[in-house]
């Protein structure tokens, strides 16, 4: 009887533990996140550079980021 205190205080820590680590991760693989920035930028990098379409590139790393990707 002892043991079984013990044995579900540890699986309720690592419960909390992968609750913390599901909320960094992803949702969605990377090519598929954020379409709208990443169709808008790409365009604009075909059409006039990427010297050009800093603006984009940033407003698409950010909503990368708030995806969850680490850039």
């Amino acid at each position: 009887m002892g043991n079984s205190l013990t044995s579900t205080v540890p699986s309720v820590a690592a419960a909390g533990a992968l609750e913390d680590s599901a909320k960094a991760k992803p949702k969605c693989k990377a090519c598929c996140a954020c379409p709208e920035t990443k169709k808008a930028r790409d365009a604009c990098i075909m059409e006039h550079g990427e010297e050009k379409c800093s603006e984009l590139i940033e407003q698409h790393k950010q909503c990368m980021r708030d995806m969850g990707f680490n850039i």
